[in-house]
């Protein structure tokens, strides 16, 4: 390197360094300092006891444990390909050349403005097995016992994954960017060659937009997995039977309510991998239905 490049490079670190510094303290330590204690015994307020794998053996034969992860897994299932479904409709509508087009999109993206807790308060009066609005409604259009939503260990994951689809806004703004992306000529050769509105919409629309439904499903695992502050405001402590017991939720307990930091640690790690795993499960499923203009 010459005496410039040298220069060059110090300057560089030295504008960089801020950086570099938070990215090393408050990332790459905490992260190599989760993997140790999740081989210790730590309560956060004493030195830390090694104890090999033992937290990873206690999770296994920890019944709240595979419940948290149940209980995860089945909202999952239940909200990731509604939300992305409802995200994609709603975001096909809104691109429709309407009046007041502009007033309709922001009215279906500020539910996603609302923070999480409010949002949370919100829901928890609107789902009141007495007084909430639902259940007034549906005993308005006839039915005579609507569900606890609260209170009835069956529904209390129906009630997370309502509230969930409430807030599509990010998904539909995203959906919305895409949509406009995909060329007209495309539309109108299909119209020519005779194909309807869904033969379109399969063949031309789903295909153009199919990286953006990629990024959605790849981020719908990520925050899905790691649902936390709707559970722990509806439903604090798990709800009836632990039934909306999530898998962040029973971490948080571990760590700062039960003061098993260790323990915690070993859960975090747990869920990190079961976050990878379906990550790439998804990246490999959907690889061959991915198109790239570019490619």
């Amino acid at each position: 390197m010459t005496s410039l490049e040298r220069r060059n490079l110090r300057l560089g670190l030295l504008f960089i360094s801020p950086w570099l510094l938070g990215f090393l303290a408050f990332t790459v330590f905490p992260v190599v300092a989760s993997v140790f204690f999740s081989f210790c015994d730590y309560d956060v307020l004493s030195e830390p006891v090694w104890v090999g794998g033992q937290n990873y053996r206690d999770l296994v034969a920890d019944r709240v444990f595979w419940k948290s992860l149940y209980n995860t897994l089945t909202f999952s299932l239940l909200s990731l390909p509604l939300g992305m479904i409802l995200a994609l409709l709603l975001a096909i509508l809104l691109n429709q050349p309407v009046r007041c087009r502009g007033a309709f999109r922001a009215i279906y993206f500020l539910p996603s403005l609302v923070p999480m807790v409010a949002g949370a308060m919100v829901w928890i009066w609107i789902l009141n097995g007495k007084l909430g609005l639902l259940n007034q409604a549906l005993c308005a259009l006839g039915m005579t016992h609507p569900p606890q939503w609260l209170s009835d260990p069956a529904w209390t994951k129906p009630a997370l994954v309502l509230m969930s689809l409430w807030g599509v806004g990010n998904s539909v703004v995203i959906y919305l960017a895409s949509l406009q992306d995909v060329p007209q000529s495309l539309y109108e050769a299909a119209e020519i060659d005779g194909a309807s509105a869904w033969m379109r919409l399969w063949h031309v629309t789903i295909p153009m937009i199919s990286p953006v439904i990629y990024f959605n499903l790849i981020m719908g695992i990520i925050g899905s997995l790691q649902t936390f502050a709707s559970a722990y405001v509806m439903f604090n402590g798990g709800g009836p039977d632990r039934s909306a017991l999530f898998y962040a939720v029973y971490l948080y307990q571990n760590a700062f309510e039960y003061r098993q930091m260790g323990y915690a640690c070993a859960m975090a790690w747990i869920l990190f991998l079961l976050i990878l795993g379906l990550t790439w499960l998804a990246t490999r499923a959907t690889k061959k239905h991915v198109f790239y203009a570019d490619s």
